[in-house]
């Protein structure tokens, strides 16, 4: 079934009600690579309960509505979807527990051409349930492999980034687990792209890939680790554009320019030379 994009649209995503738990947010951080030094007392606020602290980029699995596309009237086909843009704004520092409400809404479709894909672009909002108080915006663009040449607009697309052309400012390497993927699942994307070897080969790819979403968050730890002390007041948006996947296991290299507050910033897998993220930008107080 190819995608109809008025239907597609205007597609009504249910809002999501989700009870986050300390353990929850503790659960996120190890996924992310958070703990792998017991005595650093830095990412030790990120996975102990005492004094505890949610990473900024918890945003992005905060009123996740799920596999949404999967529904079959979509015209998605979803064993060739791919995360293609990810990103976050932080209206008031993010809860480590509590009630909070997610409303995702579609934003665009734009038709790349028969053999070139799609891009389904969405917006969400998450609130407190009890204040009603915003307390992050989040955008994503979901990149289908199978799903051009369905009569669609071609635009609007944003323009990248540009990165800068000098050597970075500052450069951080991290190293993600074997089982990252396995870990970084529970909390919440459940793809079978990340855990089933046999799911992964179809779509395409030799062996279960990493989130998305955890190779921008390994990203975001970068920049927390290496321009904001480890204080997650400070890192307040985010974006980038994945180019390649990362797989569990690898090590990945941020390289960052700052410019006021103002960050520029690109991740890399060196032992592969490819690029994992790109044209990204992030605000720091």
């Amino acid at each position: 079934m190819a995608i109809h994009y008025e239907k597609l649209v205007r597609w009504e995503i249910p809002e999501v009600e989700q009870h986050l738990t300390r353990r929850d947010t503790i659960l996120y951080a190890l996924g992310v690579g958070l703990g792998a030094d017991p005595c650093d007392a830095d990412q030790l606020r990120f996975v102990y309960e005492n004094g505890l602290q949610a990473l900024p980029t918890m945003a992005i699995v905060l009123g996740y509505p799920g596999p949404w596309h999967a529904h079959p009237d979509t015209g998605i086909t979803r064993s060739h979807v791919v995360h293609g843009e990810q990103g976050l704004r932080i209206v008031k520092p993010l809860p480590v527990e509590g009630d909070i409400l997610g409303k995702t809404r579609v934003t665009g479709v734009v038709d790349k051409g028969k053999d070139k894909g799609a891009l389904v672009m969405t917006e969400c909002t998450v609130r407190e349930k009890a204040s009603g108080e915003v307390v992050c915006t989040l955008t994503s663009t979901t990149f289908c492999r199978a799903d051009g040449g369905f009569s669609g607009p071609s635009g609007p697309v944003k323009a990248p980034r540009e990165i800068p052309e000098s050597p970075p400012q500052h450069v951080c390497d991290l190293p993600t687990l074997p089982q990252a993927a396995l870990i970084y699942r529970l909390s919440g994307d459940y793809n079978p792209l990340h855990a089933d070897p046999a799911y992964a080969k179809k779509a395409g790819f030799r062996m279960p890939i990493l989130h998305g979403r955890c190779t921008f968050s390994v990203a975001g730890h970068a920049i927390l680790k290496t321009l904001c002390g480890y204080d997650p007041s400070r890192l307040v948006a985010m974006e980038g554009r994945f180019s390649s996947p990362v797989y569990p296991g690898e090590t990945i290299r941020t390289e960052m320019w700052r410019d006021g507050n103002v960050v520029s910033f690109r991740s890399t897998v060196p032992a592969r030379g490819v690029t994992v993220l790109d044209n990204g930008r992030a605000e720091i107080r």
